[in-house]
């Protein structure tokens, strides 16, 4: 793996001291006037502390290393070297430059050449990328690329679908807009038929076309 991936791999928290709770929630406050309200209102006491704890489930993802969830494989697959594909995982992420959701659906697939994983793995890969601070076309490239390198298929294909509520909700206001995202490795990119036979699996999700014979 190159050192670009392995950046874009590695939870930041390893590296950044993390906050205390304390701090945490001091932070919320300070927001919370920013906002224009108090802090100190009844209806607001408890916000900070809840919403720290709701941060440490929308980003539990920073405290998970994604290969070690694919570290348990299976090779007594009687021969099985046909497409494995799990579609429509629902993924919640946050987008990096407003921290607002990110709400879609992945599907993944890869071709095996002597190993497998369990298909919970492969829901469990997407919520370790989605749960931090994201853009859609490097989780794409995350996703892929550590399947990639931890199975060592003959191909990984991925396709993510979401809607980006920096979007919808501010800026453009562009409600009911889907961003389409994929990354083909291997055989999903070097032989049509096969990205064809991933692509009508999954659907031909909108705007990418099934390549013609």
């Amino acid at each position: 793996m190159t050192s670009s991936k392995a950046e874009n791999n590695t939870p930041p928290a390893a590296v950044v001291e993390r906050p205390s709770r304390e701090e945490a929630e001091a932070a919320v406050r300070v927001l919370l006037r920013w906002a224009g309200d108090d802090p100190q209102r009844e209806g607001l006491l408890d916000t900070p502390a809840r919403v720290t704890r709701a941060y440490e489930e929308f980003f539990a993802g920073y405290q998970t290393d994604p290969r070690d969830i694919l570290a348990r494989t299976f090779s007594e697959v009687d021969g099985y070297d046909e497409m494995i594909v799990l579609k429509d995982i629902r993924f919640e992420s946050y987008c990096e430059h407003h921290m607002v959701p990110i709400i879609g659906r992945a599907h993944v697939a890869y071709l095996p050449q002597h190993r497998v994983v369990g298909i919970s793995k492969l829901a469990r890969l997407v919520d370790a990328f989605a749960k931090r601070l994201q853009i859609q076309e490097k989780m794409t490239v995350q996703i892929a690329d550590t399947l990639n390198e931890v199975l060592q298929p003959a191909g990984v294909g991925v396709i993510l679908e979401a809607a980006h509520q920096c979007m919808s909700t501010r800026g453009v206001h562009k409600a009911g807009v889907t961003m389409v995202t994929s990354r083909m490795l291997g055989t999903f990119r070097t032989d049509p038929s096969t990205r064809r036979e991933f692509l009508s699996i999954v659907g031909s999700p909108e705007g990418m076309a099934v390549p013609n014979t």
